[in-house]
């Protein structure tokens, strides 16, 4: 019997990465809600974009040839355009508590947070959407913020809470994995996909091979797990653009530099592809983050531990995609996995 090499993290989330914390916050009349990744210290990071109809904020800043290499925090929301409102709030109270960017030290000149974010769409959840001119996405990033914990909740919770996975109820999901030689690797994903993260006609996940214990359900793949190349299984029937989408961030304690930061965005994106069927389409808006927490002067992984750490990052990334949607709860017609018979 080979040796196990991996294990879950002690909280199997996202936060079993120091220095990183994680507030939802959700508004259940309006369907909706937002999460919050909130660095101790500014933390490099990047992004990687797949989808076919994205919606982020401050993207552009974290390419490895520009001038600012760390963020202070990320929000990931739903309310599509609306919700990149969340990252205002955020942002205001990270600058009052005297966080951010100074391109100038100077009195009386604000220092300016990096807050990149990105939304997913639960317009048309059956959630109250009549808000007017105040829609409620800064106050639940102000409040998602001030939640911001090691500990924090998954299924129906921040901007996962009004998501779809498929035919079925969405969720946010977060995982973990720890190497003997101490890689680690934490992963969150607000999964809310057009394509399906269940075998076809079955309740076994994409996401079987990866799973530490019985984290989502231990069924393994089903007895004959051959499909039929066309057949999407429990997909969204008739989606529509800009409509689906999951949001993955991935974390390591590792120094890593802006281009490796990126690289590790890259490869993480391979972990929606392993837990959802389809992945990545035109009617997605399927978006990775990366972050890196390890000390600027730290020393920087080689090329194969880089390697290493992009594949565990996928897989851990696909873990947290199952997870979301396995602690997911039934909420108005969307059924939830543990409610959901396969037809």
């Amino acid at each position: 019997m080979r040796t196990k090499n991996t294990v879950a993290g002690p909280n199997n989330a996202l936060t079993d990465i120091i220095g990183i914390s994680v507030g939802n916050a959700k508004d259940e009349s309006a369907r909706t809600g937002v999460t919050v990744i909130l660095c101790d210290e500014p933390a490099i990071a990047a992004v990687d974009v797949r989808g076919g109809g994205p919606g982020t904020r401050e993207t552009d800043a974290l390419a490895p040839h520009n001038l600012v290499e760390r963020i202070d925090a990320l929000v990931l929301s739903g309310g599509s355009t609306y919700g990149l409102g969340a990252a205002d709030a955020v942002a205001a109270q990270l600058g009052a508590n005297g966080r951010g960017f100074a391109m100038m030290d100077l009195p009386g000149v604000p220092r300016s947070p990096i807050v990149p974010a990105a939304i997913l769409y639960d317009l048309a959840n059956g959630g109250d959407k009549n808000w007017g001119e105040e829609p409620p996405f800064h106050d639940l990033g102000r409040r998602a913020l001030a939640n911001a914990s090691t500990d924090f909740a998954i299924g129906n919770a921040g901007a996962g809470y009004g998501a779809m996975a498929g035919a079925i109820k969405g969720g946010l999901g977060s995982a973990s994995i720890i190497t003997r030689d101490h890689l680690a690797v934490g992963a969150l994903a607000a999964v809310n996909s057009f394509g399906s993260v269940l075998v076809p006609g079955t309740k076994n996940f994409w996401a079987a091979p990866f799973e530490q214990g019985d984290e989502f359900g231990g069924l393994g793949w089903p007895v004959s797990p051959q499909v039929d190349a066309d057949d999407w299984g429990a997909a969204k029937l008739n989606p529509g653009a800009r409509q689906n989408t999951t949001l993955g961030v991935v974390a390591t304690p590792a120094s890593l530099t802006p281009a490796q930061a990126k690289r590790l965005a890259i490869m993480a994106q391979d972990g929606l592809a392993r837990a959802i069927r389809p992945a990545h389409s035109p009617f997605d808006g399927d978006i990775v983050f990366a972050i890196a927490t390890g000390a600027a002067d730290g020393p920087t992984l080689d090329e194969l531990a880089l390697t290493r750490l992009g594949v565990l990052a996928a897989d851990c990334l696909a873990r947290a995609v199952a997870r979301g949607v396995y602690a997911a709860q039934s909420l108005g017609d969307a059924k939830a996995w543990r409610d959901y018979a396969p037809g």
